[in-house]
């Protein structure tokens, strides 16, 4: 008896176009149009994924985001007073850490391209970690920012390559809900930061000033994971070590559904040149710049809460429910995601909207307000919310190898010149003024270009299904996929060859 499962008893309506020619270099089978999986296996595929590579990708964000929240604890306990800055030098002490990772995209986007992305990105987790111990030696601004430079240049890779790795593991409806999950790290992290340095701060036995120590275990605990993430975060499917033969199967076959090539070592100019005059690319680009611009507040409030007359004990009480808003926020829009899977970009402007109120109250409100400030200073951190839809867009609507590199590499210059320019106008202790007010400007201008977005979007669809009566019936006019030993499809075409391809809006 036939023990295959039958087509009735799988999850895919649509049908799959394969080659059914022989590659000379291939060693196994080539897969038919017929061959499926039922819904067990495929439960039970992405069941391990989460449980093998999910944590390990949250581990790392958990880490990233702690690395950076460390400056604005640090402030708070005598950082600023020791290396005696100035206000202007503190602002670039945050500004120069985008841009040691605004410097290491150009050579990034080549090498992610080349190298497998787990290994290339395990390396840089270990050296980041113990640049990241250096920050407790420097006795002056410069050295200071010196080592910030290179923190930022050692974490250039991580955000892009792990848009990738999700666009790998994953199918497109899965994508809002993983990404949130490690963009949560950045509430989680802030509110373990608070109470970290809360736990060192109140040790009066050290030998050396709090700031410092902080620097040294979070360096430490961060060169120890990207040890771990080196040795078990697999280079792809076919590497999964948590999954058997058939498991890796139905895996490939789960992927080459959703039109995945999965992860390649080519680098193909074409794909930069489709990238860079594709008009999606660049509204990608304004999602970096204009959801960081307002970043800056995640490094200042706790200076803002700190003006309003707390001691430093009672500021990072009252900083790290801030963290936990940014979490609930985040997980109410992947909630309503998962009611309108179709409409992602209208949740995104949807969650504009809270942190552009905070920052208006933080405008608005006078000194005395005293808990109306603190509120207003958790809604306008938010930032969270709507860069997690907008992540899990990028890695949604981009294919390609190459193409993907470039697109995410863009979101991420644009992400580092959006947090370089931002901490520059938080210079007027201690409301900020200039700051707030460029905040609340960037968001309205975020919810315009999201809105730009799903228009293009959408006529490209409506372009794509205008054509599908002509070529339905003619299989010449298919693209045609061929699985590889790997499991992937071997043709690494680009979401505008791919005419099959809708993207997500």
């Amino acid at each position: 008896m036939d023990n295959k499962p039958h087509l009735t008893d799988t999850i895919h309506p649509h049908p799959l176009t394969l080659s059914n020619e022989k590659d000379s270099d291939v060693l196994g089978n080539v897969v038919d149009a017929e061959e499926s999986y039922t819904v067990e296996e495929e439960r039970a595929v992405l069941r391990k994924i989460d449980l093998a590579v999910l944590p390990m990708i949250c581990a790392v964000f958990f880490l990233q985001y702690l690395d950076k929240q460390c400056l604005s604890y640090a402030s708070v306990f005598g950082l600023i007073a020791d290396l005696e800055m100035t206000s202007l030098q503190y602002s670039w002490c945050s500004s120069i850490f985008y841009v040691g990772q605004l410097v290491a995209e150009f050579p990034f986007i080549y090498l992610m391209s080349r190298f497998h992305l787990t290994k290339f990105v395990g390396v840089t987790i270990v050296i980041w970690g113990i640049i990241c111990m250096c920050l407790a030696v420097p006795k002056n601004f410069a050295g200071f920012a010196a080592v910030r430079f290179l923190l930022g240049f050692a974490e250039g890779a991580v955000s892009p390559a792990f848009v990738t790795i999700t666009a790998v593991w994953y199918r497109k409806d899965e994508h809002a809900v993983r990404t949130a999950l490690w963009i949560t790290m950045n509430g989680l992290a802030q509110i373990t930061g608070c109470l970290l340095m809360y736990g060192i701060g109140k040790n009066t036995s050290l030998a050396m000033a709090p700031w410092r120590v902080l620097f040294l275990v979070c360096g430490a605990i961060t060169a120890a994971a990207g040890l771990l993430f080196y040795l078990y975060m697999p280079n792809g499917p076919n590497d999964a070590w948590f999954l058997n033969a058939r498991q890796k199967h139905v895996l490939s076959l789960r992927m080459v559904q959703d039109r995945e090539g999965g992860d390649k070592t080519d680098f193909s100019w074409s794909q930069v040149r489709e990238a860079l005059l594709d008009v999606k690319s660049w509204f990608v680009f304004g999602f970096g710049v204009l959801v960081t611009m307002q970043s800056a507040v995640l490094t200042f409030a706790s200076l803002v809460i700190k003006g309003l007359g707390y001691d430093k004990f009672q500021t990072l009480l009252y900083t790290a429910p801030s963290g936990a808003v940014q979490i609930l926020l985040l997980w109410i829009g992947v909630l309503v995601c998962s009611f309108l899977p179709k409409n992602r970009t209208l949740v995104a402007m949807a969650l504009v909207i809270p942190p552009l109120v905070g920052n208006i109250c933080l405008m608005r409100l006078t000194a005395d307000a005293g808990w109306g400030m603190i509120a207003a200073s958790w809604l306008a951190s938010c930032i969270t919310a709507p860069w997690s839809i907008l992540l899990s867009l990028t890695a949604s609507n981009v294919k390609g190898n190459t193409k993907r590199s470039v697109v995410n590499t863009m979101f991420f210059i644009g992400y580092c010149a959006g947090c370089i320019g931002g901490p520059q106008l938080w210079t007027h202790a201690p409301r900020y003024f200039s700051g707030v007010v460029t905040a609340t400007v960037t968001w309205c201008l975020l919810f315009s270009t999201i809105l730009g977005y799903r228009m293009v979007c959408s006529r490209d669809n409506a372009s794509r299904e205008a054509v599908v009566d002509v070529v339905a019936g003619n299989s010449s006019s298919h693209e045609k996929i061929l699985l590889d030993t790997t499991g992937a499809a071997k043709n690494d075409l680009t979401d505008k060859q791919d005419r099959e391809f809708r993207y997500s809006r």
